[in-house]
């Protein structure tokens, strides 16, 4: 089970909040009056049925998508009323791991990571390869995989890559994109192992969106559902069984749902629906 913080919600510091906040393409409207808040030091796993605009709302966070209505405070700034330095500050305390990675084919792996620090850093080459190393040690690869490309590496290889160049501008708020999809039961279980121990090194909030159960019951220290456009449910996975909205419970009860259910939280059986 994950680590349960020690103080409560209201004690602790938001590091991302997000108010009032609607999203929609033409006609379509995705989130609707949507409220979140991510709190410092936690790992938050968001979850949510296929097309219900969970990466939606990560890129809108990033903005790398506009939204309609409301606001959005990333580590107390509100960053469309922010200066252009203030922006860039606040962007180089953000990293992102997107789906399926994103590395640039083109470019070798040091290179990758290296990629950040020269869009916001003036370092010599000789410390860029010093830190871009460091990355790689951090991460689980090998200090061979600098010098290769993203063709020559495994699935799990690029996921680690992909999360160093998130790590390279040692950020405060990480964002992971389904980050154990296509990964084997053992790569995902190591690399949310890897998410655990860095969160706990580095002082990372994390805010993970993923399908993955296991990475919601061994990591997540809270769970928020994304459901009719808004935030359905959020909290712990005590909090996830007592919810009585039916995807939920087909998703935390269900029949597929993980293994290890205890007694006090018993599987839905489909034909009391």
């Amino acid at each position: 089970m994950a680590r349960i913080p020690e103080n409560s919600a209201e004690e602790r510091q938001v590091v991302l909040s997000v108010r009032d906040l609607t999203v929609g393409f033409g006609s379509n409207i995705v989130l609707d009056h949507l409220d979140l808040d991510v709190y410092r030091g936690e790992i938050l796993g968001f979850v949510g049925a296929s097309g219900t605009g969970k990466s939606v709302l990560m890129r809108t966070v990033l903005r790398l998508l506009p939204h309609r209505t409301g606001t959005i405070h990333i580590l107390g700034s509100n960053y469309e009323r922010a200066s252009d330095d203030e922006r860039m500050a606040l962007d180089m305390r953000l990293g992102v791991l997107f789906q399926h990675g994103a590395l640039f084919s083109a470019l070798t792996v040091k290179e990758n990571i290296q990629l950040p620090m020269r869009e916001y850093l003036d370092l010599p080459q000789s410390l860029m390869d010093e830190l871009a190393y460091l990355k790689i040690e951090m991460v689980g690869l090998a200090p061979d995989a600098a010098d290769k490309y993203p063709s020559e590496l495994s699935g799990g290889m690029i996921k680690r890559a992909a999360l160093a160049r998130a790590l390279a501008l040692d950020p405060d708020l990480v964002f992971l994109d389904e980050p154990t999809s296509g990964l084997d039961p053992i790569g995902a279980a190591e690399f949310d192992m890897l998410i655990a121990k860095l969160r706990d090194t580095l002082g990372l909030t994390v805010y993970m969106v993923t399908h993955d159960l296991d990475s919601l019951f061994s990591v997540c220290d809270r769970i928020a559902v994304l459901g009719q456009k808004r935030v359905l449910v959020e909290g712990t996975l005590e909090d996830m069984f007592a919810c009585d909205d039916p995807w939920v419970r087909s998703y935390f009860r269900g029949k597929r749902a993980r293994a290890v259910v205890t007694s006090e939280q018993p599987e839905v059986d489909e034909t009391e629906k």
